[in-house]
């Protein structure tokens, strides 16, 4: 009983902490990207920020039960996928009207935000046995990693080729991430109900 407490106080802790960090980020990318007329960067700021909603969420959802959790889950899920479609207008809108990103912008803070990111997964990754909610959120985390990795080549190829085609190709891969990445949260929690109908 004691070990159990003691787990779900660490779970608690962790998503405390992942919470945070992803609110700040979601700030910075959301100011650089403003400041960088990019669209890769500002999905991946939207995204941060869904992400710490949804964290918040999942906290909630500790202290309740399974019914609690899977709802969460379910949230984080649609949020993903509203996210999605949020990312993809903006592609579309700077298709059309045009943009200028800034190559060197999007490379600094796609690189400070893929060692948070990278520091997030980690510790979701220590948690033994996770819910649903926490496999959500180690979803999320790995979702925003290897889409740091994307900003960073795209932000390489705008400042060495002067064209914005990188940056809405990486804010629409973004969008395609996170609808992959809703789906499969809301399978598992489909699954989940399934399995534990309360």
């Amino acid at each position: 009983m004691k070990e159990k407490a003691s787990g779900s106080e660490r779970e608690k802790r962790t998503l405390q902490i992942v919470l945070v960090l992803n609110a700040a980020i979601a700030i910075a990318f959301l100011v650089t990207g403003a400041l960088g007329d990019s669209s890769a960067l500002i999905a991946n700021g939207l995204d941060n920020l869904s992400d710490a909603a949804v964290y918040a969420l999942s906290l909630v959802a500790l202290s309740h039960g399974l019914k609690w959790k899977t709802r969460a889950a379910t949230a984080s899920g649609v949020m993903l996928l509203v996210f999605a479609a949020g990312v993809l207008f903006d592609v579309g809108r700077r298709y059309f009207e045009g943009s200028e990103p800034i190559g060197p912008t999007m490379m600094i803070m796609s690189a400070v935000a893929a060692v948070v990111n990278y520091a997030c997964l980690k510790l979701l990754q220590r948690i033994q046995d996770p819910d649903v909610n926490l496999r959500a959120a180690t979803t999320f985390s790995y979702n925003d990693f290897i889409s740091n990795g994307g900003i960073l080549i795209a932000g390489v190829l705008v400042w060495w080729l002067g064209t914005n085609w990188p940056d809405l190709l990486v804010g629409f891969a973004t969008a395609l991430i996170a609808i992959k990445g809703g789906i499969e949260i809301l399978r598992d929690a489909r699954a989940e109900t399934k399995k534990s109908p309360v």
